[in-house]
């Protein structure tokens, strides 16, 4: 009987692996956290210009299937509803307002996905949590400001470091 050849075809890693992967590497988070939603990360004038631009609706895409949100709880944390959302895809793009609040979303959640040693489902499920440190709100609440994006980072950065919230 003739054998038969089988060919392993290679999965490509998702953009969550890919990210959990260079987190391993003990490199600094704000280095990679674009690649959450397929911009490059390395590029700083790049990312402001597609900023400026708008980036594309499919970041956000990437953004949800990469952090396992739901659109409800994304839209809350990049302060957009659901119609904007829906005429956003339509037209391809965010604007420049929502672009940065999406990058701003992006860099918290990579953040506490640092915290939690790239556990994706600890992450969702302590963004998700009301925490003491915050006045009982949770941190995706917390985090849909600037201010409180701050905090939600100062926070992570104590937990870190083993100081008591």
């Amino acid at each position: 009987m003739p054998k038969i050849a089988v060919r392993k075809v290679r999965r490509e890693p998702s953009d969550l692996e890919r990210f959990c992967e260079k987190l391993s590497t003990g490199q600094p988070v704000e280095r990679f956290f674009t690649s959450l939603l397929g911009l490059p990360t390395d590029d700083t004038p790049g990312l402001l210009e597609r900023i400026r631009k708008g980036i594309p609706y499919r970041a956000w895409e990437r953004f949800l299937r990469n952090t396992a949100l739901s659109n409800h709880e994304a839209a809350i944390l990049v302060r957009i509803s659901p119609r904007t959302l829906q005429r956003r895809k339509e037209e391809g793009r965010l604007h420049p307002d929502e672009s940065d609040r999406l990058l701003r979303a992006t860099r918290i959640y990579a953040e506490a996905l640092g915290l939690f040693e790239g556990k994706d489902e600890r992450t969702r499920q302590w963004l998700t949590t009301p925490q003491p440190a915050l006045g009982g709100s949770t941190p995706l609440e917390y985090a849909s400001t600037e201010l409180g994006a701050r905090e939600v980072e100062n926070l992570v950065g104590r937990l870190e470091h083993g100081i008591p919230s």
